[in-house]
Formats: structure tokens, C-alpha cells, sequence
């Protein structure tokens, strides 16, 4: 228990010296921040997965294919032409062998590509640029068994990445974009081809200027800048609010009610008790500010009483819906904020080695004089985002949330 609290003390520590330098800058971004954009893509892809994958013996006569899929990047400026981006693809669902050999056997084959690479632009006309794409992904493909007999191994490796489009800029934050991205067969791994053509947007954040920065700070709107919290969440009350979020709750006829827009992941915990710090990095006029946050969670696993330690750092992006005399209601959102657990594939599940990803969402209230108090509901996900081919995941039941700002 020392080693935990030592080594939290480390990591609010590191925010704060990160922080300090922007301590009267909150209203404008961070020089990283300034040269950084974000990217969705939505379009097509091409996996001609085939019975030629699987061993000899099995085979199927019709597949089921999803084509639609989608690309998120984040980028980052190196110069106007110039830029190196991290993201992930894959499908909007997996790939499927029907009945595999007509005996009512129906197996999906996941895939999905992490992908690291820099971006050149091109100027055709004023607002028009072609642009050539390379880099490496990390492609992970879950391949199938049946009566735990391997029909199709899963692979895991590095792969190239290349591709080229054509983008147009509407003004400094949007550009629109026509995409194609590919990745080469491997025949060493039994992987065919990838091919996604899609179309999306870029945005990129503009800072403020000196102005306007300095107007944002004098106006009354609450923005804390340290947050210290102490959470505790108990799978007595049942994965609900987990299974609304990720589109897997069971109401009457529905298998799959809810919103698309989490994970909650087969481990379960029993009991689950948090303690996060959070520092403000960029506030905007009124409704959205940055943090920088910093936790450690214990948690024991539902099945077979497992004590477990996660350690994490992570962003937390939160929009405030209502300002009100006496309160302040907000919505947050955290992803793929870097972790370490104390250990790896839980309750008998391949939840991934000890390096993984937390992911946080919740709803809150800022409260009391000077808004000293915070109360808030949230969820937690652990996974490495299919990194690596156990992915699991664990679910951190609803948690209880108090805080302090400061």
C-alpha cells in the first residue's frame, strides 16, 4: 500500500510540474496542443478473407461481410505540409464463416490496425492538396477455434501502411477529406489484404488569441483547476449503466439496447475503489475544458476474488451542459489513458498483459460555495484497444464519486 500511494504521489507530482508553466495560460492551448488536429473517416473496407484461411477440413459456402468501417486519427503539425499521426482502424463489425462445414457452426474473425505514420501534403489549388501517406500498423487478427480445435490462428504483427487522397480546406479548422488506405497481404501470417476507401473531415484546433484568452479568464464561469476524488463503484447494483453504454443491455425483446459509445469487457469487478487527481490544462469560454488526470483503482475480480491494482494517467475531455446559481452539471469522457496492472489475464479471461489502456465516462456536479465540491457517477473500462490479441477486458461497475477542487 505504501509503494501505491508513493507512487501516485509521483504522478501528481509530474502533472503539476508539467502544469505550472501554463499556470496563467489556461484559456490558450499548449504549443503541442496549437499544431494538433483530429480526424474521423467513414467508408468502406475490403478483406477478402476466404475458406483458403482456414485448415483443411472446414469450409463454408456463404460468408457474412460488413463493409462499412471507420479510421480516427490524431495528428500533429511538424510544418504546414507535414504531419505524423497516430489512430486505428477497423470494420463496423467482423467478418463471418456461416455454418462452417453445414453443421451450424457460425465464427467471426476480428480485425483491427493501430497504425503510426507521417502524412504529406501536396498544394494542387488554394484550398486543394492531394496527400501521400506511410507508416507501420499493428494489426491483430482473433481467428477462431471450434471444440477448441484452431480453425483460423490468430496473428498479431507490424505491418506497412500507405496511402494517398485528396482534401479541401473550408477555412483554418475544417478540411474536408476523400481517403484511401491500404496494408499489404502477409502470407506468413495467413492474412489477405486490407483496402479501406472513406471519406471525413479534419479539424484542427486553432488557438486563441491574447484577446479573447484574456476575456475567457475574466469571466465567471467555473473551471477548477486541481480536482482531488475518492471513488467506489460495487457490482452489487448490477453492469447496467456499463451494458446501456455499450449497446449490450437486454430490455424485453432488445439483445442490444443502449448507445455505441463505451466497452465493458468480460472480467467483472466485485468491488472497485479509486483515487484520481485531475489538473486543468485549457478551458474554453464557457463549455469545455482539458484535463490532465492521474489515478490508482483497487478492484477485486467478481469470479475469483482477484485484488488487483491499476495505475493510470489519462486526458479527460469535459463539456459543461448546464450552468446554474448553485451548481454546475458537466459530462466527461476519458480514452486510452495508459496503465499498468498489477496483473495480467484475469478470472481465467485473456484480459491482456499488464500494460493496457483505462477508458472513464461519467456525469457530474460542481457544488457549494465557490463550487468547492464535486459529486459524480461514472463507469471504467480496462483494455488495450486490440493492441494485442487477449483484449478481454475488464468492467469497473457504476461508481460513487466525491471530490474537492482546489
Amino acid at each position: 500500500m505504501k509503494k501505491t500511494l508513493f507512487l501516485f504521489l509521483i504522478l501528481v507530482s509530474s502533472f503539476h510540474l508539467f502544469s505550472q508553466e501554463n499556470e496563467n495560460k489556461k484559456t490558450k492551448f499548449t504549443d503541442f496542443l496549437s499544431k494538433s488536429y483530429y480526424s474521423i473517416n467513414l467508408g468502406g473496407v475490403y478483406y477478402p478473407f476466404s475458406n483458403d484461411n482456414l485448415i483443411d477440413g472446414y469450409s463454408t459456402e456463404t460468408f457474412s461481410r460488413n463493409w462499412f468501417s471507420g479510421r480516427l486519427l490524431l495528428g500533429y503539425k511538424l510544418t504546414d505540409d507535414l504531419s505524423v499521426q497516430f489512430g486505428t482502424m477497423r470494420p463496423a463489425s467482423w467478418f463471418k464463416y456461416d455454418n462452417v462445414n453445414n453443421i451450424g457452426y457460425d465464427r467471426s474473425v476480428w480485425i483491427n490496425a493501430w497504425s503510426l505514420s507521417l502524412k504529406k501534403d501536396f498544394k494542387l489549388h488554394h484550398n486543394t492538396s492531394f496527400y501521400a501517406e506511410a507508416g507501420l500498423a499493428n494489426l491483430t487478427r482473433f481467428g477462431f477455434s471450434i471444440n477448441d480445435k484452431i480453425i483460423y490462428e490468430d496473428a498479431h504483427y507490424a505491418s506497412l501502411l500507405y496511402g494517398f487522397g485528396v482534401q479541401h480546406r473550408l477555412n483554418d479548422k475544417w478540411r474536408l477529406s476523400l481517403n484511401g488506405t491500404f496494408l499489404p497481404e502477409s502470407t506468413k501470417h495467413n492474412q489477405p489484404s486490407i483496402s479501406q476507401a472513406s471519406l471525413g473531415f479534419e479539424y484542427h484546433l486553432q488557438q486563441v488569441d491574447d484577446i479573447k484568452a484574456k476575456e475567457y479568464a475574466r469571466n465567471d464561469y467555473f473551471f477548477p483547476n486541481n480536482i482531488i476524488q475518492v471513488s467506489y463503484g460495487t457490482s452489487a447494483i448490477g453492469f447496467g449503466v456499463n451494458r446501456f453504454f455499450g449497446m449490450s443491455l437486454k430490455v424485453g425483446n432488445f439483445e442490444s439496447f443502449g448507445i455505441p459509445i463505451f466497452w465493458v469487457g468480460k472480467v467483472k469487478a466485485k468491488h472497485a475503489f479509486s483515487v484520481t487527481y485531475q489538473k486543468l490544462i485549457f478551458r474554453s469560454e464557457k463549455i469545455f475544458s482539458l484535463d490532465w488526470g492521474a489515478s490508482v483503482t483497487a478492484f477485486q475480480s467478481e469470479l475469483t476474488n482477484e485484488d488487483v491494482f491499476a495505475f493510470s494517467i489519462f486526458p479527460t475531455l469535459r463539456f459543461y451542459l448546464l450552468r446554474k446559481k448553485d451548481f454546475d452539471f458537466y459530462a466527461n469522457y476519458s480514452i486510452i489513458g495508459p496503465t499498468f496492472l498489477t496483473k495480467s489475464d484475469i478470472d481465467g479471461f485473456e484480459s491482456g498483459p499488464k500494460i493496457t489502456y483505462q477508458d472513464t465516462m461519467g456525469f457530474g456536479v460542481f457544488f457549494g460555495k465557490k463550487r468547492k465540491y464535486n459529486f459524480e457517477l461514472r463507469i471504467m473500462h480496462y483494455s488495450n484497444g486490440n493492441i494485442f490479441t487477449g483484449n478481454d477486458g475488464v468492467a469497473i461497475p457504476l461508481q460513487f464519486t466525491l471530490g474537492k477542487t482546489f
